[in-house]
């Protein structure tokens, strides 16, 4: 009889309860996560510690809020002019809870005649109100909810843009996405499960794991949420990762289990001897994806840090559930596992014809390493290229479906209203106690007029040792030319005596993107060094794991090659339904994370039957060769499904999660097949005996000397206290 660990032990002798304890635990905890939805943040885009954050909370504080929130673009339907519409307007924002303005309303019919124009449509048929909300971004977001059904007029069309609308229709999208793809993924993965494991029950069984994973996770959101603030986003990332990663999971698991089985082990040994495999190579993967999502949480902005959060949260459920649920099931399920086939004896068959074909292709690779390795490279450089020309953005209206109220109120807005933006807060400090002089503000206020993009400057409030001077411009806020404006604004010298910063929303999305900019080398040294630290203690070679990174590296490289050139570029954007522009930086950061996790990943899985077969006394090319045969059609299997996974959630009527989505499955497409299966193969053997600098002199087996692995797998190269990858 196989023995397992005291924990393996103990989940096989009380399977029944184990299973129940942990299906009622992630019942209960998923119903009491539901309730997340609600208290998620809908904010949490910009850089609480940067220049115009500080300068609009200075602001704030000093004079009271005035960065613009919500535009309202009025227009009448029932025949009357803008000019007649004013008392019905004006009765309608004087309805508003005083507590959530944070000033009155500026509007077409209270202005001063001067900027009367500037707040009106170019064919004179719309009018428009702008309102500044109290409150933190999540707060002014939910209060634009309720203002959007307070202000409707009869006989008015009334539209809403601005950041707040923007980003509520973002969210809402988001949550009507998350719907139908989980609607559509289910049906499709069972269709793909049975065609890889021939038989209903085997095919069901991730299913189940699956929906359990992402209800667990909602609880593990929920949970975190009383602690930091988490974006609603976040649970589109639990839900994706965490049913993608819960089937791969149970694939292993459950093919290590059947092969047990027909390898003549009973029920109970055969859960043994997967639970010392391909658990812990689960296990494994696990804590390497974990490491690719904790580079996130360093970013300052929360709506990056709560999707690595969902992330951590949907890969850690997966694998705790796939590691408890699932082999507790499995040993009350026993040989019943191929119950409700319909192909009986095909998956064996299968079985041998993807050993068969993974090992020619390893084996024609290892004749011309240098031709293969070389060509591979080359096609990667190519793909590769356009990232030279990469900009990241920030989220804007363009991101929206085309029919998109908010959206379309935005475009109106852009076009249609000469003076329709927050302009520009610029502080001019003094660096005594006393106010800065007339003369200086003066100085400052002509420089601002001058600058290009600037429609007016004026002096808006003195307090203290500071004065406010606004900026209104001629550009759309958060556009290439509002930006190019700031920069221009904060390029001018402050007079002697002075500091100058400047804030506003053009300036938060300029300072967020630079902000990301900064720190993305650190995520990637964060992500690269917790990897390398993992594998060299896994595999004792660091080559291996130098190799295992840099493979992880190009594969992103090329991911990123290829959505430079469809997003940023434009090439095919049409077909797809996205607007050319700068790659949007928050989910920018996220396909980072997963692609580099999830190269790792499958690295992981190939690298360990290597290792293994080298353990157990193969060359380096028959470890190779056993490496690939035995991994092929199971990593290729994993990667299928997960981008079917992805390929509905890349459905998404959001620029944004189609990068998510494309940018996944491109990634998987590079990296599960070419990278995975050929070039390392390829760089392997090219390598040689340097594979194995550091790594303990393998035992020598005669049947692995001849060209197998040993059905047992006994001699899984493992390190006290490190979760060992292992045959699985």
């Amino acid at each position: 009889m196989t023995r397992g660990s005291p924990v393996v032990d103990f989940l096989v002798a009380r399977a029944r309860w184990v299973l129940a304890v942990v299906i009622a635990t992630v019942l209960l905890g998923g119903t009491w996560g539901l309730g997340v939805v609600d208290e998620l943040s809908l904010g949490g885009y910009s850089d609480p510690d940067s220049e115009s954050a500080k300068v609009d909370a200075l602001v704030e504080s000093r004079f009271g809020r005035d960065v613009a929130d919500i535009a309202v673009v009025y227009t009448p339907t029932d025949g009357r002019t803008v000019d007649e519409i004013a008392d019905t307007v004006g009765a309608s924002l004087a309805g508003i809870d005083a507590g959530v303005l944070a000033r009155d309303p500026v509007t077409y019919w209270t202005v001063p005649d001067a900027f009367a124009s500037g707040l009106r449509s170019s064919n004179g048929n719309s009018a428009l109100a702008v309102l500044t909300l109290t409150g933190d971004e999540d707060k002014r977001v939910k209060s634009y909810q309720d203002l959007r059904e307070e202000l409707t007029i009869d006989g008015v069309t009334v539209q809403f843009g601005g950041f707040s609308a923007v980003v509520d229709a973002y969210n809402e999208q988001a949550r009507a996405d998350l719907v139908r793809a989980e609607t559509i993924t289910f049906p499709i993965l069972l269709v793909l499960l049975l065609i890889v494991f021939g038989g209903l029950v085997a095919a069901g069984t991730p299913l189940v794991i699956g929906g359990l994973s992402v209800l667990a996770s909602l609880a593990v959101l929920r949970a975190v949420n009383s602690v930091s603030e988490v974006s609603v986003f976040a649970t589109n990332i639990a839900s994706l990762v965490g049913l993608g990663m819960a089937v791969d999971y149970s694939l292993f698991v459950i093919t290590r289990f059947r092969e047990e089985l027909r390898n003549g082990r009973g029920t109970a040994d055969a859960v043994r001897r997967t639970m010392s495999t391909a658990g812990r190579t689960v296990a494994f993967s696990a804590l390497l994806l974990i490491c690719g999502f904790v580079g996130m949480l360093i970013f300052p902005q929360a709506m990056i840090r709560s999707l690595g959060f969902g992330g951590m949260a949907a890969v850690a459920v997966a694998a705790v559930i796939s590691l408890t649920a699932l082999p507790a099931a499995l040993v009350l399920l026993g040989p019943r596992i191929d119950s409700l086939s319909w192909r009986k004896g095909a998956i064996d068959r299968g079985e041998a014809r993807a050993q068969k074909f993974w090992g020619t292709v390893a084996d024609r690779v290892m004749r011309r390493p240098i031709l293969v390795a070389g060509a591979i490279i080359g096609v990667l450089a190519v793909l590769s290229a356009p990232i030279s020309g990469v900009a990241l953005g920030d989220l804007d209206h363009t991101g929206l479906p085309p029919d998109s109220p908010a959206r379309i109120a935005t475009q109106k807005l852009i076009t249609d209203f000469t003076l329709a933006n927050s302009g520009v807060t610029v502080v001019v400090e003094s660096v005594t106690d006393a106010p800065p002089s007339p003369a200086a503000v003066a100085e400052v206020t002509d420089a601002i007029g001058r600058a290009d993009g600037v429609a007016a400057a004026f002096p808006s409030g003195t307090a203290d040792n500071l004065t406010v001077v606004d900026a209104i411009m001629t550009s759309a806020d958060r556009t290439p030319a509002a930006l190019a404006t700031v920069d221009a604004i904060r390029s001018i010298p402050a007079p002697a005596g002075t500091t100058l910063r400047v804030g506003g929303t053009t300036a938060q999305s300029e300072d967020g993107i630079d902000a990301i900019y900064s720190t993305i080398p650190w995520m990637l040294a964060i992500m690269v060094l917790a990897t390398f630290t993992m594998t060299t203690l896994a595999f004792r070679s660091i080559v291996l794991s130098l190799k295992a990174i840099a493979m992880a590296m190009v594969s992103l490289a090329a991911t990123f090659g290829v959505l430079t050139w469809i997003f940023h570029d434009g090439h095919g954007s049409g077909p797809i339904g996205v607007t050319a522009g700068p790659l949007q930086s928050t989910m920018s950061i996220l396909v980072m994370a997963v692609v580099f996790g999830l190269s790792t990943d499958y690295e992981i899985f190939l690298l360990s039957r290597i290792v293994e077969a080298h353990d157990n006394g193969a060359t380096t090319a028959d470890a190779v060769r056993i490496g690939a045969a035995r991994t092929g059609r199971i990593v290729t299997a994993a990667a299928l499904l997960l981008i079917s996974v992805t390929a509905f959630f890349s459905l998404s009527e959001l620029s944004m999660m189609r990068l998510v989505g494309i940018g996944i499955i491109v990634g998987l497409v590079i990296d599960a097949t070419i990278v995975r299966m050929m070039l390392v193969p390829a760089l392997v053997t090219l390598m040689g005996n340097a594979n194995w600098w550091l790594h303990p002199t393998p035992k020598r087996s005669t049947e692995t000397r001849q060209g197998g692995a040993g059905q047992d797998g006994a001699g899984v190269h493992e390190v006290p206290g490190t979760p060992a990858p292992a045959d699985y």
